[in-house]
């Protein structure tokens, strides 16, 4: 689960990370009030939308006055941010964050996240701050300082020194970035993120380490020791179907094809869009219905897939081993007799009762098309949709 910037700042300062004053508003109005409160000669204007490349998209602007700031929020409010993150589609800006401006000598770029690798955290950091990290990794992967972390004895000062020298920082400003890092990591840990990014990371011409920028994502299989981040999650932020359908704990993502998926498990499920593409067509979504999925959760897939008006043809692809597929095709039926959709349906199961469900799909009356196989229904249905593309 994302959250806005200043919701990441208000929990990184509860573990002791430095941050700049600010305040969260809605209206310019309260812009202005925010700017006189914080009674500095500059404020900044920072749009609140879960992406970054805000800046050169127009959503962060300086005030050197509280009118300023109201002017900069007149603007910034309702505007749509496109930036590489958010694709074409944008974001409609709908807070803003007005907080201090600061003496910045360097920018610095430092994160807490699991390595996929090792399956452990990793402290990573960068002298290249406010710079895409990604492009950074690309062309110079020689400047990103790794720090493994092992679990049980956590973030050691001798590390935290180690980023802090290979950062190139003076002796005096290490002495803030070891604790300025080993809070980092503690919130990381406590507050079961998978990611914690501080980009820029800056240091003051009075040789603090302040985090102008935050980043959390939670992980999501951990919320449930943590009601009070409920109600961070801003659903504005997110599409409306993939809202919908975590409500019946599905794993969806919009793409922008035309051949929906529905599948069990998300690694069958990349392979599923992997070979819609081979087969020249383009996937729709991500469905990733899970390994127990009821009938119920079958029917408000189905739902949920074809309230997206792009989808032309659907490929139900199915392992059958908890989720058995006589269960799965008595769901995939009575979808479409409720629903009654009239699109073309290609159906590829294995596994549990495999000859029940086609059983059940063919004694249906209903157009199912029953493939012999992943690349065979691949095919079928880049064909129903249209062909390739």
């Amino acid at each position: 689960m994302k959250i806005h910037e200043y919701q990441a700042k208000a929990i990184l300062a509860k573990f002791g990370v430095p941050v700049p004053r600010g305040e969260m508003v809605t209206k310019k109005d309260e812009a202005r009030a925010a700017a006189q409160r914080l009674g500095v000669p500059v404020v900044v204007v920072k749009a609140q939308i879960h992406a970054g490349g805000r800046g050169k998209a127009g959503g962060v602007k300086l005030a050197k006055s509280a009118d300023e700031a109201y002017s900069n929020a007149e603007r910034i409010l309702g505007m749509k941010l496109v930036t590489p993150q958010t694709g074409e589609e944008g974001r409609i800006v709908h807070r803003l964050l007005i907080e201090e401006g600061l003496d910045i000598k360097r920018e610095l770029y430092v994160s807490v996240l699991v390595d996929r690798v090792t399956g452990m955290p990793i402290f990573m950091a960068s002298a290249s701050g406010g710079m895409e990290i990604e492009e950074v990794a690309k062309d110079h992967p020689e400047a990103i300082l790794r720090e493994t972390i092992d679990p049980a004895s956590g973030f050691q000062a001798f590390q935290a020194r180690k980023i802090a020298f290979g950062l190139g920082l003076a002796p005096e400003v290490v002495s803030a970035a070891v604790p300025f890092f080993q809070s980092l990591y503690r919130a990381f840990i406590e507050t079961d993120a998978s990611m914690i990014e501080i980009n820029p990371c800056v240091v003051t011409g009075d040789g603090r380490l302040v985090a102008l920028d935050a980043k959390v994502i939670f992980d999501d299989n951990a919320l449930y020791r943590h009601p009070e981040y409920k109600d961070l999650r801003d659903l504005d932020e997110e599409t409306p179907l993939e809202v919908e359908a975590s409500k019946f704990k599905l794993n969806y993502i919009k793409l922008d094809g035309t051949v929906g998926c529905m599948v069990n498990g998300a690694g069958l499920a990349m392979a599923t869009m992997d070979i819609i593409k081979l087969s020249g067509g383009s996937p729709a979504n991500f469905l990733d219905v899970g390994g127990g999925a009821s009938e119920d959760q079958v029917k408000n897939a189905f739902r949920i897939l074809l309230s997206d008006p792009n989808v032309k043809a659907v490929f139900v692809n199915i392992f059958g081993g908890i989720l058995r597929c006589d269960v799965l095709a008595s769901g995939v039926v009575n979808a479409a007799k409720e629903l009654r959709f009239k699109i073309p349906v290609v159906v590829r199961m294995e596994g549990t009762n495999v000859k029940q469900g086609q059983e059940i799909l063919r004694s249906s009356g209903l157009n199912f098309t029953i493939a012999a196989g992943m690349k065979d229904g691949a095919e079928k249905v880049v064909k129903l949709a249209g062909g390739a593309r």
